[in-house]
């Protein structure tokens, strides 16, 4: 099996986090199967338009192979019968260009990056869902899907989903169209409309 070395990708992360103050970073080598199966996850699972939504999907699979709950592989979290979209692991990426966008999103994630608001949620559902129970904290949404944390109902602040908020991501940009080229704005671009 080949084993991909994420070594400079994630010193450039643990710097980053350092400077930023963002969460935990992951120093672990993962394989192309690993990476693989994380591109599946975000493929599947979100919605491919949105960087912020494959990274927030990406750091769910990331807490749970940290999770003793769950199992301590990408794949194992990515397969695991009746956790993601039917299919997850057998159907084909046909979207060449979110192919090349999850592809990225996915070697971020697995070097290290996640998405900020995530922090320990291990589970999300679609956005427009409306789950009736009463221990789910809601902490994140983004590319379709509210994420959340599964608290005792006397700790649950948020019990219903936030209003999506993008660009909070290394990629910082929603894809406007599939197929169009990324414009990249700067920040006084984004602040002033420039």
């Amino acid at each position: 099996m080949r084993v991909i070395r994420w070594t400079g990708t994630v010193a450039l992360v643990v710097a980053a986090a350092t400077v930023s103050g963002c969460a935990k970073r992951n120093t672990t080598s993962f394989s192309t199967k690993d990476h693989e199966c994380m591109a599946r996850a975000m493929y599947f699972e979100s919605n491919r338009s949105s960087r912020d939504g494959m990274v927030a999907v990406g750091s769910v699979v990331m807490n749970r192979v940290a999770s003793d709950a769950f199992p301590n592989d990408v794949c194992g979290v990515v397969g695991q019968r009746g956790q993601f979209a039917p299919g997850v692991m057998t159907k084909k990426m046909t979207e060449e260009a979110s192919v090349a966008r999850v592809s990225e999103a996915a070697s971020s994630v697995l070097g290290g990056e996640r998405h900020p608001n995530v922090a320990n949620a291990r589970f999300f559902h679609a956005q427009y869902y409306r789950a009736n129970y009463n221990n789910m904290h809601y902490v994140a949404s983004a590319g379709g899907n509210a994420f959340y944390e599964k608290r005792d109902p006397s700790l649950v602040t948020q019990p219903t989903p936030l209003a999506n908020v993008e660009g909070l991501t290394g990629g910082g940009e929603t894809y406007v169209a599939m197929n169009a080229p990324r414009e990249r704005k700067g920040l006084l671009g984004r602040l002033f409309g420039r």
